[in-house]
């Protein structure tokens, strides 16, 4: 087991608030978070963040190749030593946001999965940027926010249903593994974590659902939660007729005429993204 302070210490480190860096130090977690992506040598994990290598050696003893990206140049030595007796791992130096995912996964034919304890101040964008892309990912296994691990897996109904747990439920099948206590971390951060796994989901029915339209009616049904969806839809440019055209469509749909988009599943705002493209100018 790496010792985070020895490491720390040896090679002058100063985590850095900014970047996120929180680093996990309990063998226990770690090895579950790896339990919990049933990794095998069939597998390419992409692990972001590595920090000084504490999960990447985990990951390594299980993986068939470990690709880390990290975005911290002052870690990179300490990295080279704690996975120095490891030929199936490899270090890149860079930004995840810029990087191209294509190229680090080149050539692998296996499953591809993304486990990783994303920094705090970026998780959502890296996640949307990971469910978006092109790669043929399987699974993704992240430590984040406890908070945002239960937005991301909160069902309809739910007070911590919105718009980013329709999006997640789009792309994957989440489930929210277990949680994790801030005394495990170095330094301690304010707030708990939680380990949250999606599964990749194949939706048939989202085939002929224009993406970037069924976004625009999730973001706008959300923007403000407290409304029914009469007057969060029924007032945008974009829809033919108004809270009238909003409600014949409803009607049509089987939905109560006082719904809220809280209350909507992911299979019923298809239906009504499908509906609004037939009735409405999604270019508006």
């Amino acid at each position: 087991m790496i010792n985070t302070n020895e490491i720390l210490k040896k090679y002058d480190l100063k985590l850095t608030k900014t970047l996120g860096q929180n680093f996990l130090t309990d063998i226990n977690i770690i090895r579950k978070i790896v339990d919990t992506g049933e990794v095998s040598p069939s597998d390419f994990v992409l692990e972001i963040g590595p920090g000084i290598g504490a999960m990447t050696v985990e990951l390594a003893k299980s993986a068939g190749k470990v690709v880390a990206v990290e975005i911290d140049r002052h870690l990179i030595p300490a990295l080279s030593e704690t996975l120095g007796g490891f030929s199936n791992v490899t270090v890149v130096n860079c930004d995840i946001m810029k990087a191209d995912l294509k190229s680090l996964v080149k050539d692998w034919t296996g499953p591809l999965k993304v486990i990783s304890n994303l920094p705090y101040y970026i998780t959502t964008p890296i996640i949307m940027m990971l469910l978006e892309s092109e790669i043929e990912w399987d699974t993704l296994v992240f430590m984040v926010q406890k908070e945002v691990a239960q937005r991301m897996a909160a069902p309809p109904g739910n007070k911590d249903y919105g718009s980013l747990s329709v999006a997640v439920k789009y792309y994957s099948e989440p489930k929210l593994a277990f949680t994790v206590s801030r005394n495990c971390f170095i330094p301690k951060p304010d707030v708990d974590s939680a380990v949250i796994k999606l599964k990749k989901r194949v939706l048939p029915y989202t085939q002929d659902v224009d993406k970037e339209f069924f976004f625009k009616v999730v973001k706008a049904s959300f923007n403000q939660r407290r409304k029914t969806l009469l007057n969060s839809l029924g007032l945008q440019p974009w829809v033919k007729g108004g809270k009238e055209g909003i409600k014949n469509v409803l009607v049509k749909l089987g939905i109560k005429e006082n719904v809220r988009a809280e209350e909507l599943s992911l299979e019923e705002f298809i239906k009504l993204t499908k509906e609004l493209a037939h009735t409405s100018n999604p270019e508006a």
